[in-house]
């Protein structure tokens, strides 16, 4: 069993209730073990959007990373995500941020994910769960990126 971590992001319909949707639909195929609290931010990249609900789930899986990648966007699709503009809106979004110590690098899957040290509502998430998990490339604890993120985007409590 490896211990991974996965971004939610919505900034489309009921946001709330998208991220319980994928998180239902995650639990039938991994074990969440955990859950961060929900914020919401505006978005990053592409600013001219609603802002999105944010959270970050901790769980425990016997997939491989790319058998993980294809539940998380069969999820993604069953719940309405079209990949139609980069950092465009979405029902949903399931990033793997990471998946235990693992360093992967492939075109389709990259592990940990690149945008965690710049992205202030990934690390706030991850900060409810694993202050203390060291990146496996940076070589920081989580609470380290987070106190260095140059990120200025609010990240407000939305659900604890």
């Amino acid at each position: 069993m490896t211990e991974a971590y996965i971004g939610l992001g919505s900034n489309q319909g009921n946001r709330h209730q998208n991220l319980q949707h994928a998180i239902r639909a995650l639990d039938e195929r991994v074990q969440v073990l955990d859950r961060s609290a929900i914020y919401r931010t505006k978005a990053w990249g592409l600013e001219d959007q609603p802002d999105f609900f944010n959270q970050v789930l901790q769980v425990q899986t016997e997939m491989t990373p790319e058998g993980l990648l294809e539940v998380t966007q069969e999820i993604e699709h069953k719940l309405g995500r079209r990949r139609e503009i980069r950092w465009g809106p979405r029902t949903i979004d399931l990033d793997i941020l990471m998946y235990g110590e693992l360093i992967q690098h492939g075109e389709s899957l990259r592990i940990p994910h690149a945008g965690i040290p710049d992205r202030n509502f990934v690390l706030t998430g991850m900060m409810d769960l694993a202050p203390n998990l060291r990146h496996p490339v940076l070589g920081k604890t989580i609470r380290e990126l987070y106190l260095q993120c140059l990120d200025t985007l609010d990240v407000l409590l939305i659900e604890s």
